[in-house]
């Protein structure tokens, strides 16, 4: 008999250490344990997808004929963790060996490694198989580039999975249609919504169990409306397919006061958990293209989310652990403001943002990036604490995906190794590509003075202040020439206001 336990990301069928499986002779081990929950404080709604999806997913192999021990949080033999859950139940079992896929934090995978040392059992790790790239070839890859550019990555990532290319080449000439996603929001918007899942007997008995244990976590546990079954999130793709795809392309970027979704898919939880494939969404997005059902930018878009921006970060993440958590490239300490967990703040678009996560456990990509990360990396915020923000209140967030994300691009905290540049701007970017600014208490056209967009003297001051770190980057020429054309004395202005601010920052 062969032990065979299963993390909570990894609830498909298709997973490696399941190839082998033989239903009537090995045992499949899922557990909800306190450490997994609580190493950060994750969202109510966060864990109520985990942990409902595990148990439908143990209801689905056990359907299917497989020996699962499911092991309930409020279990009073539970452990606490999945090392020592792993433990106590290999003792009980006395497998012949244990056999899992490779977790996909670090953290887990030390736990993993440290099991062999810590039980008389052999332990045997295999590569996860729903990457399109594995670490090592990630790796290999990186050796042979002095500067590691995710659109070089991505072609590469084309051209392997052979996703919108004829022969050698990108369909219509075009690798990247990034500037084609930019496009702010008409004022006649589509209303198709999203399609929500009801909760089942399972789903609402997690829901108490959340309520009853995690009452201090962040986020609303209300209104649950996420899929927790492979066929729950491949209705929620289908209808993204349907009715939201067509319009992804020209409004990726664009945010709206009250649509935390708009036309995103909703579906990176799904892909990070095992509920969707990669391949098979990106196939389905390339077919939707080849008959004309949408435009190659909305095609191109999805798909380099998946292939080219996904991979890369996975492969950044596994290339500089354990160091990189540790990276602060401008020395930031001031601590995340309250605002973060609470909302309550003037600036309109922290303040809708950070609602939206706490109903949602959700906002899209230039949310987190633009508004959210923007406004820590303006304010010298420290990263760290910045990362256990995101990594606590996104329900798609694993180390894997979001620490790269956070620490690289949105912080540029590592100097440059995930972003060739910081991505900072003034209010005036969210004033184009939302509609957060008309409700604000400050005005976006403003600099100076009680009102002004606090955004925009915290862009010249950090222009300012770091100038000798940035003003050489290439792709920072221009926010540079205009900032030598600037008379000293409105750049001590600039710098007063942005000092003043953030003595307050908590009133703000």
């Amino acid at each position: 008999m062969i032990l065979r336990p299963l993390y909570c990301d990894q609830l498909t069928l298709d997973i490696a250490s399941l190839k082998q499986a033989n239903p009537k002779r090995d045992v499949l081990l899922l557990a909800e344990v306190y450490k997994e929950a609580t190493y950060v404080k994750h969202h109510k709604k966060k864990l109520i997808f985990q942990f409902s999806a595990m148990r439908h997913f143990a209801q689905e192999l056990k359907s299917l004929g497989y020996r699962v021990i499911y092991i309930e949080l409020t279990d009073p033999e539970n452990s606490g963790t999945f090392k020592s859950e792993i433990e106590r139940i290999a003792k009980r079992l006395s497998p012949e060996k244990i056999v899992l896929t490779k977790p996909g934090e670090y953290r887990q995978l030390q736990d993993m490694l440290n099991l062999q040392e810590t039980i008389d059992i052999p332990v045997e790790l295999i590569e996860d198989n729903r990457f399109f790239i594995t670490p090592n070839e990630f790796k290999d890859w990186a050796s042979g580039h002095k500067q590691l550019l995710m659109e070089n990555f991505y072609r590469m990532m084309r051209k392997k999975t052979g996703l919108l290319m004829e022969n050698d080449q990108p369909i219509q000439g075009v690798w990247n249609l990034d500037k084609q996603n930019r496009k702010p929001l008409p004022k006649d918007l589509p209303n198709d919504k999203h399609l929500k899942i009801k909760p089942d007997t399972i789903t609402q008995n997690v829901i108490d169990i959340i309520d009853d244990n995690f009452s201090d976590h962040f986020g609303q546990s209300k209104e649950f409306s996420y899929a927790v079954t492979r066929e729950g999130a491949e209705k929620v793709f289908e209808q993204f397919l349907d009715h939201h795809l067509k319009f992804f392309g020209d409004y990726q970027d664009a945010m709206k006061e009250d649509n935390p979704f708009i036309f995103h898919s909703v579906i990176s939880l799904y892909l990070n958990a095992g509920l969707l494939n990669p391949l098979d969404v990106c196939k389905k997005v390339e077919r939707a293209f080849l008959d004309q059902k949408v435009p190659l930018n909305a095609a191109e878009g999805f798909i380099r989310q998946i292939i080219g921006w996904r991979e890369f970060i996975r492969g950044i993440y596994w290339t500089y652990m354990p160091s990189y958590v540790e990276n602060n490239a401008f020395s930031f300490n001031r601590k995340l403001p309250d605002f973060y967990w609470s909302s309550d703040t003037k600036m309109n678009c922290i303040r809708r943002v950070v609602k939206m996560t706490e109903i949602e456990a959700y906002s899209h990509h230039i949310q987190r990036l633009m508004v959210t990360g923007n406004f820590a990396l303006l304010a010298g915020i420290n990263p760290q604490e910045v990362h256990e923000w995101y990594l606590a209140v996104y329900a798609d967030a694993y180390e894997w995906v979001e620490l790269p994300n956070t620490i690289g691009m949105a912080l540029h905290a590592d100097g440059g190794i995930v972003g060739t540049k910081p991505y900072i701007s003034s209010g005036a970017y969210i004033h184009r590509m939302s509609d957060f600014c008309k409700n604000c208490y400050y005005n976006v056209k403003e600099k100076f003075g009680e009102k002004a967009c606090p955004f925009n003297s915290l862009y010249w001051n950090f222009l300012i202040t770091h100038e000798s770190k940035l003003k050489k980057n290439p792709r920072m020429k221009l926010p540079y020439l205009n900032l030598e054309r600037m008379e000293k004395s409105e750049k001590e202005r600039i710098q007063k206001q942005a000092k003043d601010f953030l003595k307050n920052i908590e009133n703000k």
